[in-house]
This record gives structure tokens, sequence and C-alpha cells, in this order.
């Protein structure tokens, strides 16, 4: 990347089914940002994660979403209304814009032959 070039931190995803909030709409469109150090450790203190290790997901990924349609806020209660599909698609985009898609390049120690395989730690990260 060049030197005067600022480094993307914001990425836009769109939710296969969406959220839909009191009044009905659903929404779609949003935007996640790059995690942070904080935001990675700041969970591990909430009561819900320490009584639920499985919470861990909902609260990391309600600290990154920054907008999501027109929801005025986004907090670990909009998070844990998604459905399903929804909540494995935001936790495989959040794996793949922080650079923890879950593959490793690997290399047979026997003939050498290099190939990707699964990362058991990003597996595990997110409450999976």
């Amino acid at each position: 990347m060049p030197d005067n070039e600022t480094p993307r931190t914001e990425f836009e995803f769109e939710l296969p089914h969406g959220y839909t909030d009191a009044k009905g709409t659903v929404h779609r469109k949003g935007v996640m940002r790059l995690a942070t150090a904080r935001d990675e450790l700041s969970p591990l203190i909430d009561q819900r994660v320490r009584e639920n290790p499985a919470y861990l997901g909902v609260v990391l990924l309600s600290l990154v979403i920054t907008r999501l349609g027109t929801v005025p806020e986004i907090h670990a209660g909009v998070v844990e209304n998604l459905y399903a599909s929804d909540l494995a698609y935001l936790q495989n985009f959040y794996r793949k814009i922080n650079g923890q898609d879950g593959d490793l390049p690997v290399s047979c120690p026997n003939c050498g032959t290099a190939f990707t395989a699964p990362d058991p730690v990003a597996a595990a990260r997110l409450g999976d």
C-alpha cells in the first residue's frame, strides 16, 4: 500500500435474511469495522460472557458493527435477535476482515506438498 493511502478499516456487508426491528422493518445492509485488541478483551469481563462463553460472539459483534440499516444503536440485544444464518454470516465476515479466515498454509512433512488447512484456533473464536 502506498504511504499516502489510508488503510481501510470499515467494510460493508449485506445479511442473507436481515434484522427485523420492532416496527417490522428489515435491515440487511450494514458496516463492520476492524476489531481492536480492546474489542476482543472487553467482552471477557462481561458477566453474560462469563456465565455463557458462547455469548462472546454476540458481544463482540455488537462492538464492531457500526451500522445496520437505520437501526439507531447496535447492541447485544440486536445481535442476539438475528437469524442464526445472519449470525453465522457475520461471524465469518468478522474472521475474514480481521485476517482470521481459518486457513493456515501448511506443508506435508514427508513430501513437502503445500496446501491450506483449517486453523483450530480461528475456528474456536466468536463462541463457536
